[in-house]
């Protein structure tokens, strides 16, 4: 029998590919390691959204960082056994 790990991450939306570049550079200056990609269609208004990927118990401490530089997610979502939960920001 083989056992499949469900892979788990937290997501921040950007209102833009701009402002999803200042978040991850923003993250990275405080150790929070972290990509930028292409939101998924289902977490996007619009459907063009990109959002910033965060290894899972990092989001407190992202939106911390993020309130202090005055980059304001959208939204925030936890991947947790294959769905999306929105988190508070």
């Amino acid at each position: 029998m083989r056992h499949i790990l469900s892979e788990e991450y937290d997501i921040l939306i950007a209102r833009s590919v701009t402002y999803a570049q200042r978040t991850r550079k923003a993250l990275e200056r405080a150790g929070i390691s972290c990509r930028v990609f292409r939101a998924p269609m289902e977490l996007s208004n619009t459907g063009c959204a990109y959002a910033v990927r965060l290894p899972t118990g990092n989001l407190r401490e992202a939106l911390e960082v993020l309130r202090r530089e005055n980059l304001n997610p959208a939204r925030a979502f936890l991947y947790r056994n294959h769905e999306y939960l929105e988190a508070a920001l």
